[in-house]
């Protein structure tokens, strides 16, 4: 994010006219307030009523000679209207009553005199307020000064709070933490106490910080050289969880002071900051242990610190334990020593430079495996009764740091690398520099219940985390706004090290996937920009999005297409060794990009336009023999389709690329820049038809116009002259050009009546997402016999593809995962024998106590059809109690929430929401799941407005927990009463709520959704 805006924000209009009416004691002169600690000029945010104070004047600096006059003009104002106030009493003097008790009237001498003083006390009046200040300076109207009137909070103690921005100011910085910490389990309480040495870059008297919900003690400073701590004020605005320490005399520019803070807090219950994790041993004793999770902002509710990504610093880190517990930190440990009896002191190395979020510990009852490679020690940590499904994490792991270590020619600068399974972790995983968190699902690997798909997560996650060491950790982005800087980039490196390292994955068929969806969200009309200004936690948390993470990660993609892999591979070794234990921003990388091309190619003016405007291009294609017409224009849907109107303020630069029937090998793959609105392209020859972004690797979508026809032709006679890759790309271009208006349904339709011929995942499951994305519709909306008629349009295209999977575990993984996705589809949906087969092997796993082995790749099948049943889903529940396998617990719940039983599902989400039997982690799951069923839609809905202030006190506003669970809770809703229902309950809400992009998002669909219906409807009676 830049830097907040140089101008003061202006006064909404009624804070202005009420402040012209505030009580005298309201208004604070800092020139008349000596006692007030003085404040630095910086410019000021608007604050909430409750909390401020109108502040005149610039506090401890003198004020301009202009301001002086303006002041003086002021003075002078008032003193015209003392003084004429003073007249008009006088005046009243010669209205005499006379003595019968009337009045008699003024002379026609006085009338005059008091009509002339109004007149020129009106027109100073006038000339005063409506002429700008500065016509009464001696400098004159050359410059404009908007500093005059400062808003500053209060403090808790009701005093001044000398900051008023979110963003730290930047005049002290840290370079040093010694941090103490003791938690202890069984209170579940923690105290801590930390020093913080900070370089003063301009003279001050504050030290402005982050601190949330920790109780301070004590606050002292002390001088570089000195050894006698001083006593400090100190002043806590929470609303930014901010704290001031005021200095007992002024801090010098230049010189080192070292801050000193006790404090003390509780474990938290949510998952966030320093936080109570909860499981039970292998004699299911319910057990604890603390985890930190820390990104984006929650460090400072651990130790006062200052937590921006900005200011890096080194750690040293010691934590107090039980001596029968253990701890890990960033750092190897170097020594402990015993504190009291039981009580152990754990002291950790000096870390690199880092920042805030990045800061982790952990204190628990953990086991490891471990090897070392390339001089660093990389182990795998979990639970004791989990230690047997760790190897395959510990072989992934080495094998990616060794990847990345040769890839970016920067070798791992740590000697340890540690990875954690946390039982209670609500994201997939965090990258913390040499100890990184896992939720259990993403870190465990069985080989009897872990599917195909399963291998494939853990193998991802890992593969993500391990790119943040260097995009991240090592290179930092500057502030939140260009957070896709180190999660677009750990998103792309994530599926190319895969490619790279374990093409027997088939990871980039699932990075497809994952761009379609993220371009659904990218056009509705409240999509941002990748690269966005953020300034409150809650903007902060909604930049964790499919935005900063895929369509990162595909820009990247298509830029490394477009430059080619050793140029791209070259300008991101510059930018990793430019900016290496330093922050960056997005043009940083372009730059570094721009050493290699060296002028051939301007990369930060094409990326720009990629990276500052939301959504994406739709380029329409024209072919008249050799000749092909292209031109862009901004995909984009909008409610009211007849008043679609491209805007012409949006203009791509877009790397196309395309194929034709005249060479469709990749080696013979064309590029061409667009950077205007429209091009023609001569081709050699004439060509039977032509395919544009090829293998979908650029992040656009093309309207073919009248060659839709042909390349339906195509697909009909000889489909695999396209890739699997390609063909998954027309099925998503048409349906989403079919839902824009700009396509038939019925040329859909018609192109993917081709996939009894299919047999590759990709265009499989694009095809499976798109028709169930309508049947959905249809289904929420009362068209029960319209759904079931296009269930069997599905049945008659896929039915042959579903015979022939069997129920085994057989085959290469590609093919295994094609089976998951077509048996669990055809259970659903009760096609073909699939739930017969289904609830015959569930019975059997049922009647051996769930001894039975089943298949894991259909295991989720299984056990959703055995679900249906009363017996079988509190015989799933049973189990999943008693599980040891994360895998096959994540597919009970899906299972256990896939029932029709409305008060099991009730109970479902409500014991989620509370912890007890089911992790509060699997509710987003849960809500999924439910929502996507005709009984279950309308419970999620209800269950989250119910919940609402639960939800948001346990996941937090924006987290991507929300985001979910709103958008899961909303998606299938396609009337207008549902869309003013959620309007109405979120503007009943707090502003943060109704603000949030998920609650835009969330609208919009449902517009979509409507609209959608109302176009489509009819067409979709004739069809089927």
């Amino acid at each position: 994010m830049q830097p907040f805006p140089g101008d003061q924000i202006q006064l909404p209009r009624n804070m202005i006219e009420n402040s012209m009416f505030e009580e005298e004691p309201d208004i604070v002169d800092l020139a008349k307030e000596p006692c007030l600690h003085p404040l630095e000029p910086d410019e000021v945010e608007y604050e909430p009523r409750s909390s401020r104070l109108l502040v005149r004047g610039l506090g401890e600096h003198e004020m301009d000679d202009d301001e002086e006059d303006y002041e003086s003009s002021a003075k002078l104002l008032g003193m015209s209207f003392m003084n004429r106030s003073s007249s008009l009493r006088n005046s009243m003097s010669v209205y005499r009553q006379s003595s019968n008790g009337s009045c008699s009237l003024p002379s026609t001498r006085t009338m005059v005199v008091c009509t002339v003083i109004l007149v020129i006390a009106v027109a100073l009046i006038m000339v005063i307020y409506l002429l700008p200040k500065c016509i009464f300076t001696k400098e004159g109207c050359h410059k404009k000064n908007h500093t005059m009137e400062l808003i500053y909070p209060l403090a808790t103690n009701g005093k001044l709070f000398p900051w008023a921005k979110i963003r730290l100011p930047s005049d002290v910085v840290p370079l040093h933490y010694d941090l103490v910490l003791q938690p202890n389990l069984t209170s579940l309480k923690f105290s801590g106490s930390v020093k913080i040495v900070v370089n003063i870059i301009r003279v001050t008297w504050k030290i402005v910080l982050h601190s949330s919900g920790l109780n301070i003690t004590k606050a002292t400073i002390t001088s570089a050289g000195g050894h006698q701590e001083k006593p400090a004020e100190l002043l806590e605005y929470p609303l930014h969880d901010q704290i001031a320490v005021m200095a007992p005399e002024a801090l010098l520019a230049g010189q080192n002071y070292t801050v000193n803070i006790a404090y003390s807090s509780n474990l938290s219950d949510t998952c966030y900051g320093f936080y109570k994790v909860s499981y039970k041993d292998e004699n299911s004793r319910q057990r604890c242990f603390a985890a930190t999770q820390f990104e984006p902002v929650a460090a400072r509710s651990a130790f006062p610190c200052f937590d921006e990504p900005a200011f890096k610093a080194t750690f040293l880190i010691k934590i107090r334990r039980d001596e029968k517990l253990s701890t890990l930190s960033n750092m190897p440990k170097k020594a402990t020593i015993p504190v009291t009896n039981g009580i152990v002191q754990d002291e950790f190395f000096v870390s690199l430079k880092m920042s805030t979020y990045l800061v982790a510990f952990v204190v628990a009852d953990l086991k490891n495996i471990s090897r070392e490679t390339n001089g660093s020690l990389v182990s795998v940590y979990a639970i004791p009764q989990h230690i047997n499904q760790v190897e395959y994490a510990l072989n992934t792991s080495v094998k990616l740091l060794e990847f990345y270590q040769n890839y970016f020619l920067i070798n791992y600068p740590l000697e340890k690398l540690d990875l954690v399974a946390i039982p209670d972790f609500q994201s997939g995983a965090m990258e913390n520099w040499g100890l990184i968190t896992f939720r259990e699902s993403s870190l465990l690997f069985n080989s009897r219940t872990s599917s195909a798909r399963d291998k494939k997560l853990i193998t991802a996650v890992i593969a993500h985390e391990l790119a943040h060491q260097w995009f991240g950790n090592l290179v930092t982005m500057e502030w939140w706004n260009d957070l896709w800087l180190n999660e677009g980039f750990a998103t792309f490196m994530e599926y190319f090290a895969m490619e790279e390292i374990f093409p027997e994955l088939h990871s980039d068929e699932d990075f497809l996937n994952l761009i379609f969806k993220a371009m659904m969200k990218d056009s509705l009309n409240s999509s941002h920009p990748v690269s966005s200004a953020v300034q409150s936690s809650e903007q902060i948390e909604e930049m964790f999005d499919a935005l900063s993470y895929i369509k990162g990660a595909s820009l990247l993609l298509m830029l490394k297409h477009y430059l080619t892999k050793d140029v791209f591979q070259a300008g991101i070794e510059v930018y990793l060794h430019n900016h290496n234990y330093g922050c960056a921003q997005s043009d940083d990388l372009w730059d570094s990009m721009n050493e290699i091309t060296n002028g051939t190619l301007d990369v930060k003016k094409l990326m720009k336009t990629w990276i500052v405007q939301k959504g994406f291009p739709l380029v329409s294609v024209v072919r008249k023999g050799k000749i092909i017409s292209v031109k862009q224009e901004k995909y984009l849907y909008l409610v009211e389709p007849e008043n679609w109107t491209s805007d012409e303020s949006y203009l791509w630069h877009i790397p196309l690329t395309y194929i034709t029937s005249s060479c469709n090998f990749t080696h013979c793959t064309n590029a061409y820049l667009l950077d205007q609105k429209s091009a023609v392209i001569e081709l050699p020859e004439e060509v039977e038809w032509i395919k544009f972004n090829v293998d979908m690797n650029g992040y656009y979508i093309v309207h073919y116009g009248e060659d839709w026809k042909t390349l339906i032709d195509l697909l009909k006679k000889n489909h695999t002259a396209l890739s699997p890759k390609d063909r998954a790309n027309l099925i998503n271009n048409i349906f989403s050009l079919a839902g824009l208006g700009k396509e038939s349904l019925e040329k859909a339709f018609e192109l993917i009546d081709y996939l009894n011929k299919e047999s590759s995942t990709a265009p499989l499951t694009q095809a499976l997402f798109q028709l169930s994305l309508i049947y959905n519709l249809l289904e929420k909306k009362g068209e029960q016999q319209l759904a079931a008629r296009l269930m069997h349009r599905i049945e008659c295209l896929l039915g042959d593809k579903i015979d022939q999977q069997s129920w085994t575990d057989d085959g290469a993984l590609s093919q295994r995962e094609l089976r998951s996705t077509l048996l669990a589809f055809a259970c659903t949906h009760d096609i073909r024998n699939c739930r017969t087969t289904a609830t015959e092997m569930f019975e059997k796993w049922m009647n051996s106590n769930g001894t039975m082995s089943l298949p894991s790749d259909v295991m989720k099948a299984i056990f959703t059809a055995g679900a249906k049943s009363s017996d079988g889903w509190d015989f799933l529940l049973k189990m999943y109690s008693s599980s040891v396998s994360e895998a096959e617990k994540s597919k009970m719940i899906e299972a256990l929430a896939s029932t029709e039983d409305v008060r099991k599902l009730i109970w479902l989400m409500q014991n989620s929401l509370e912890g007890e039997v089911i992790r509060t982690q699997e509710l987003s799951h849960i809500i999924a799941t439910v929502s996507q069923s005709l009984p279950g839609y309308l419970l999620a809905w209800d269950f989250v407005k119910e919940n609402w202030e639960k939800l948001t006190r346990k996941f937090h506003l924006g987290s991507y927990m929300i985001q979910n669970i709103i958008s899961w809770s909303t998606s299938q809703f396609s009337t207008k009463a549902h869309l003013v229902e959620v309007k109405s309950f979120f503007e009943s809400k707090s502003e943060q709520s109704s603000q949030l992009h998920s609650v835009k998002e969330a609208i919009d669909t449902i517009q979509l959704n409507i609209q959608w219906m109302e176009r489509n409807l009819a067409m979709l009676q004739e069809l089927l």
